[in-house]
């Protein structure tokens, strides 16, 4: 069965959040945006600063010498490593954009232990 080239209720509605969002949240050299995308098998994260226009950190857990799963137990870890990027980057707050994603499960995880690494959100 094949899926039609309409998206999905649910994915309009993630949409929808994620420009609601995104218009309220931008990002600097000394406080870049952070914007997280998750699918069923990976991670991607980058700290991006919207005024010049560059990508300051990025993670890609399909990348990552051990292979991170897309669950809270992944998110805890990528959270763990893109914070050391972070701080290698001289980034210690940052603004966290869930990208339209409900603040729960793997979002909320990576941003708790972002928290828990020393980095302001």
């Amino acid at each position: 069965m094949r899926r039609s080239k309409a998206l999905a209720k649910r994915d309009l509605r993630r949409l929808k959040r994620k420009r609601r969002v995104r218009g309220r949240i931008s990002g600097t050299a000394d406080m870049p945006r952070v914007t997280i995308y998750k699918s069923n098998k990976y991670i991607i994260v980058q700290a991006i600063d919207d005024m010049a226009g560059h990508t300051l950190a990025h993670l890609n857990t399909a990348h990552l010498d051990e292979k991170l799963p897309s669950n809270i137990e992944g998110a805890k870890k990528a959270a763990a490593i893109f914070a050391e990027k972070l701080k290698a980057a001289n980034v210690e707050k940052v603004a966290f954009d869930r990208n339209g994603y409900k603040y729960h499960g793997v979002v909320a995880a990576f941003a708790d232990t972002l928290r828990e690494n020393g980095i302001k959100l």
